[in-house]
């Protein structure tokens, strides 16, 4: 026999010897499953992932419709200010469906109009103005015109004119001008926003911090916030200091906004507003189209009814 021969079956033993070692070790490792323990846990887990965020949903949603009883436990819940506001905006949509059963409501819509939550009296002065034959909620509304919120005060004003009251003209006219935003104190600005940015309703314009002698305690930052909603035309640097009284930022306010200032005083305007309505007539481009259109057509109503 050859010394080749012998090489290669001393080989192709070797292979066979090392082939069978590593098939009984193979069989040797026992395989490794999820116990049915870990697997309800692992289901549950997910399930719970999917089931937050519609939670969530479902309890937020202003469209899910509520019962009698829940309409008026929501009206009473001071904890949670979304559930008033629910209430609220379903209150508005029985009322303009002429649904009899809305007036059991209005008791505790005309004493919301107190309510320490800004965004609760707004959606309230909202809703009143949408049953121009109630009598308590046209008083209440002129009360509304005095509320230290800007926006309350122009709901309020919108409203009034679904009863053909012109009373909150000036604050109608209010709607149209930018909000100028002064320093509470003498403060330097730590972080800022940039102009141009569309922003919310008490959103976060710049952060601030008093400005005060080194030997005194530190003092908190003041978050600055907007408002109204709409778009930062100005506001101060990174790094600024600022005066007590000194501006800190203007805001233009929303399309939205003017849009439904520009309708009131389509109906209730005088010549004397034209001033406010004309620079909405500009082809620019923050100005919507909607917005440019409806301030040409109040301007034309003014004139008519000055000619008449």
């Amino acid at each position: 026999m050859s010394l080749v021969r012998v090489a290669s079956a001393s080989m192709s033993n070797s292979r066979a010897s090392i082939d069978m070692k590593a098939e009984t070790a193979h069989q040797a490792v026992p395989k490794l499953g999820m116990s049915r323990a870990q697997k309800l846990l692992f289901f549950l887990t997910a399930w719970l992932i999917c089931l937050m965020p519609f939670l969530f949903w479902w309890n937020t949603w202003f469209g899910r419709k509520l019962s009698d009883q829940q309409l008026t436990e929501y009206l009473h819940d001071t904890k949670k200010p979304r559930h008033i506001q629910q209430a609220l905006v379903q209150v508005g949509e029985r009322i303009t469906r002429q649904d009899a059963t809305a007036k059991q409501w209005y008791p505790q819509l005309m004493q919301l109009a107190a309510d320490p939550v800004e965004e609760v009296r707004n959606t309230d002065a909202w809703v009143m103005g949408q049953d121009s034959s109630s009598a308590g909620f046209h008083e209440t509304l002129l009360k509304m015109l005095a509320d230290p919120s800007q926006m309350v005060r122009g709901n309020a004003a919108l409203s009034l004119v679904r009863f053909g009251d012109a009373s909150g003209r000036p604050q109608i006219l209010a709607l149209l001008q930018p909000a100028q935003i002064a320093s509470p104190e003498s403060v330097r600005v730590l972080d800022s926003d940039r102009p141009g940015t569309a922003i919310h309703q008490g959103g976060l314009i710049a952060k601030v911090t008093p400005l005060v002698p080194p030997s005194s305690a530190q003092r908190s930052t003041i978050e600055i916030r907007s408002p109204i909603p709409g778009r930062i035309r100005s506001v101060a640097g990174t790094g600024a200091n600022l005066a007590a009284g000194a501006e800190i930022a203007v805001i233009d306010p929303a399309n939205e906004q003017v849009w439904e200032a520009l309708r009131a005083l389509y109906l209730i305007g005088q010549p004397d507003d034209l001033p406010a309505i004309r620079p909405y007539e500009r082809d620019l481009p923050d100005i919507s189209n909607n917005v440019r259109q409806q301030a040409l057509e109040t301007e034309q109503a003014i004139k008519n009814r000055e000619n008449r």
